[in-house]
């Protein structure tokens, strides 16, 4: 309820205060109106105290249980609508829209879409599952996103392929100047990258990969997600550059076995000592490492690896050039 006072209320009553008075009374006899008592009265005759409660009338969500019982598809769950029936009146016109897709349409869910495809499909609106209601009006009909088979898009994995060829090894890097001077080096007419038979490289863009790869079997040409194919990481020797392959493999070890290029970062060790010093490693770089990216090389290699680190430095990926490849 919401309260009123009497000049208010008579702002709506037009005539005399005799009309007005009488005006009052049809409404606190229909119940539309309760007077706050301790408002006390406005001293006139016949008297009307100073403030009301206005008595806002009771919907009637009857219609709307009915169909939320009887006339939504069985997928949709009504638990949550049932006890908040005014969140349904909201959002009804969605749910309705959602039940009319999966009656007509429910097909459609065998196939994998993008997100913003399947959110104009089911609601007519591209955005309307990232950036408007539909992640929370499809969490209240009971729903978890996976049911809408969709997947979410990143930025296109830049990349060269020198051959089409398969079985063929694909090589992911972590920095551009590296993906430039490889793809050079295989344009110049080289066959092989540190002996290495390399036939697709892909610049990953840092942690950017980890976002972009989601849609690596999707996205890319067949040829390339071929499962008879090889894919190899390089990236920095350094905290940073180790994690984001661990996460990478780790993220998409069901899908796909990847693996560290240990010839570039055998070529990098080899290097190093020729480095009058190595450069710092960048400050607030987590050291957690699950340690599976030291399992590729021997033990030598690895404690020469961990001195690096713990001493505080780090190998670029550009310390290779072209004349190294």
């Amino acid at each position: 309820m919401r309260r009123i006072s009497l000049e208010e209320l008579l702002e709506s009553c037009p005539g005399s205060y005799q009309e007005q008075y009488k005006q009052i009374l049809e409404l606190l006899e229909r119940g539309h109106i309760r007077p706050v008592k301790a408002s006390g009265t406005n001293g006139k005759r016949p008297a009307l105290h100073r403030a009301y409660w206005l008595v806002e009338e009771k919907k009637d969500f009857h219609e709307m249980e009915e169909e939320l019982k009887y006339r939504l598809h069985p997928a949709i769950s009504v638990d949550y609508y049932l006890s908040h029936p005014d969140s349904y009146e909201q959002d009804r016109v969605y749910v309705r829209m959602l039940d009319r897709y999966l009656r007509e349409r429910k097909g459609q869910l065998s196939y994998p879409e993008s997100v913003n495809e399947r959110s104009f499909e089911i609601w007519h609106r591209e955005k309307f599952l990232t950036r408007e209601r539909g992640r929370n009006i499809l969490g209240r009909c009971g729903l978890d996103m996976e049911f809408l088979n969709y997947y979410e898009t990143a930025e296109p994995l830049p990349c060269y392929s020198h051959t089409r060829e398969v079985p063929q090894k694909l090589l992911i890097l972590e920095n551009k100047d590296t993906f430039y001077s490889m793809r050079r080096h295989l344009l110049e007419g080289g066959g092989h990258i540190l002996g290495e038979s390399v036939g697709t490289l892909i610049y990953g863009g840092g942690k950017r990969i980890l976002r972009s790869f989601r849609d690596f079997g999707i996205c890319m040409e067949p040829y390339m997600t071929d499962p008879d194919n090889s894919i190899l990481y390089f990236g920095d020797l350094d905290y940073e550059g180790i994690r984001i392959y661990e996460n990478l493999a780790d993220t998409f070890r069901e899908q796909w076995s990847i693996c560290p290029f240990v010839p570039a970062y055998e070529a990098m060790l080899s290097k190093a000592p020729e480095t009058v010093e190595l450069p710092d490693t960048s400050p607030g770089q987590s050291r957690k490492l699950s340690g599976s990216f030291f399992s590729f090389f021997t033990e030598c290699q690895t404690s020469v690896m961990a001195e690096i680190l713990t001493s505080g430095k780090y190998i670029p990926q550009e310390i290779l050039n072209i004349s190294d490849f």
